[in-house]
């Protein structure tokens, strides 16, 4: 899903020889909590940072991390992945099944209702996955619905009406059943129902959608409390009858306060204003190990950072060698060591290291950097109009820094003027290049929705992504289109896999995108909480932290 502020993350320190032994990956019990058998203080109220979150909060329409941090406390899935390996289990499924990978029958747990007590059916599910699949309803994740039967009725494309309200492939059995029918065989299925465009809906989201993105009615361990305070708050409280066994939120309430600068959050956490954020600015990376010691959490995450190209807007970014020219032109390990004090990683593939068919130097030539190959391979492709190129990022999430340090490379080994770009918010840039309103090259990044290799690929360079979904580039290849569908209908994973690789290959031909460095984890938290962990999609996991 998700094109993230700053990937949930913005940089976090290396760790000394000094602090090494305090450094958490995996935010595990600290000394203390050991010593006093990790029991924490019941119930009480702590905050934590946020950033605005571009949409309402309907999960259907949440394609961002912000919207999705909080989501992942108001609401519960039909699988949920673990916290340190990112393997799906079963959340309010309690059975997902199928013979042959097309047709799969899904079966409930007892005893998860909505906020408001209705009870969740399977009813809430398929009525909120038709709801998402209907391009009338121009929700984000409208591409995760493509793969059931039925899609392309609900989907048709610009200019023409859908013939049906409801997938074809979605049939109610009962209260706790449903089967969903694919068009073709997908293994990927039951591990991407995890991701929030899956989450279920009650039937007063129906009746007044608007009214749902300020104050939704989840099913999850929190519930809202009162209405999204816009640029300020988002508070939320335990919801007392979530099923004990699935476990409920051991605190009373959390406040998400909503920041513009990352520094003002780190502040804010060094004088326990907040106790939790979860992304650090670039300035703290070189002490926060040593003054969090093992409440800084550092662990891989799955994000990868890149520069885009607007290909369908932009002829200047239209020629292949020109973007491989400017990938070549780019130190990684300089911007990683330098800026980012050795925290992000240089990217090698389009594929995270952490998900299986990521492959270890992948992107070969393309990410070596070779400041007098790439000058020759950029005049030979014509370089770029007036020799200029501009970057757009978000400024509110510490990319300045790594972003002119960009282009100070690119003016040194290319010869390019490069300007810059800063939208005030993640939103704003997001809405720009949507609306086609942007044609530079711009900051991006992506952290998984779902552990797949397929996660990677098709919600950013696929064609449905251009118009319902995430390829801002507006990229597109026949070739890669028809790998990924071959990939889908493997018959097994290991086929699967080798043919999302082969994918992954035609956009190393191509560089849509630039991958610039993937992401570690970066956290913090006061000495008042305990139990703090952040999962591989960077998002808090707040109805296990307690007061300490």
């Amino acid at each position: 899903m998700r094109l993230t502020k700053t990937m949930r993350w913005t940089a976090l320190a290396a760790c000394t020889a000094l602090a090494i032994s305090a450094c958490s990956t995996s935010g595990g019990k600290s000394a203390t909590d050991q010593a006093s058998g990790g029991s924490g203080k019941k119930g009480g109220s702590i905050s934590v940072e946020l950033g605005e979150p571009q949409h309402g909060l309907v999960p259907q329409n949440t394609a961002e991390s912000e919207g999705s941090e909080v989501l992942n406390a108001l609401f519960s899935g039909l699988v949920e992945y673990d916290n340190d390996t990112s393997v799906p289990k079963l959340r309010v499924a309690e059975s997902i099944e199928s013979p042959d990978a097309t047709t799969w029958t899904i079966k409930l747990k007892d005893g998860y209702t909505f906020h408001n007590g209705e009870k969740v059916t399977a009813k809430s599910f398929v009525d909120a996955w038709n709801y998402g699949a209907n391009q009338d309803n121009a929700q984000e994740a409208l591409p995760f619905f493509d793969k059931i039967l039925g899609s392309d009725e609900l989907a048709p494309g610009k200019g023409k009406t859908p013939a049906t309200k409801e997938l074809k492939g979605l049939k109610v059995v009962d209260d706790k059943t449903f089967t969903v029918t694919l068009k073709a065989p997908f293994s990927q299925f039951k591990t991407m129902l995890g991701y929030n465009a899956f989450f279920p809906l009650p039937t007063a989201f129906f009746t007044d959608p608007k009214a749902f993105d300020d104050a939704p009615i989840g099913n999850g361990p929190f519930q809202i409390d009162g209405k999204w305070e816009h640029n300020k708050q988002i508070k939320v409280k335990r919801y007392e009858n979530f099923p004990a066994a699935e476990g409920k939120a051991k605190l009373d309430t959390v406040t998400f306060k909503i920041y513009e600068k990352l520094e003002t959050a780190y502040n804010d956490l060094r004088a326990d204003t907040i106790q939790i954020t979860d992304k650090l600015p670039v300035s703290a990376m070189a002490t926060v190990a040593s003054e969090f010691g093992d409440r800084y959490i550092y662990k891989p995450e799955s994000g990868v950072g890149y520069i885009g190209f607007p290909i369908a807007t932009n002829p200047a970014f239209a020629n292949a060698d020109v973007r491989k020219a400017i990938s070549m032109a780019i130190d990684r390990e300089s911007i990683t060591k330098t800026i980012f004090s050795g925290t992000r990683k240089p990217a090698d593939d389009f594929i995270s290291p952490i998900i299986p068919g990521y492959r270890k130097g992948a992107l070969g030539d393309v990410a070596k950097y070779d400041p007098a190959k790439a000058k020759a391979l950029f005049t030979q492709a014509g370089g770029l109009p007036g020799n200029t190129m501009e970057i757009g990022y978000n400024a509110d999430g510490g990319h300045k820094e790594w972003i002119e340090a960009v282009g100070n490379q690119l003016k040194a080994n290319l010869g390019v003027e490069v300007t810059y770009k800063p939208f005030e918010k993640f939103g704003a840039i997001l809405t720009a290049l949507g609306d086609k309103q942007y044609s530079g090259a711009f900051r991006m990044a992506w952290s998984m929705d779902y552990p797949s290799a397929e996660n990677y690929l098709r919600p950013i360079f696929s064609k449905i992504a251009i118009d319902n979904g995430s390829n801002y580039g507006g990229y597109v290849n026949e070739e890669f289109e028809s790998l990924l569908a071959k990939a889908d209908s493997a018959k097994t994973d290991e086929e699967s896999l080798k043919l999302y690789q082969q994918a992954d290959d035609v956009l190393i031909k191509d560089v849509p995108y630039i991958p610039i460095y993937t992401y570690m984890s970066s956290a913090a938290y006061t000495k008042t909480v305990k139990n703090v962990k952040v999962n591989a999609q960077g998002q808090m996991d707040l109805a296990n932290v307690e007061l300490a």
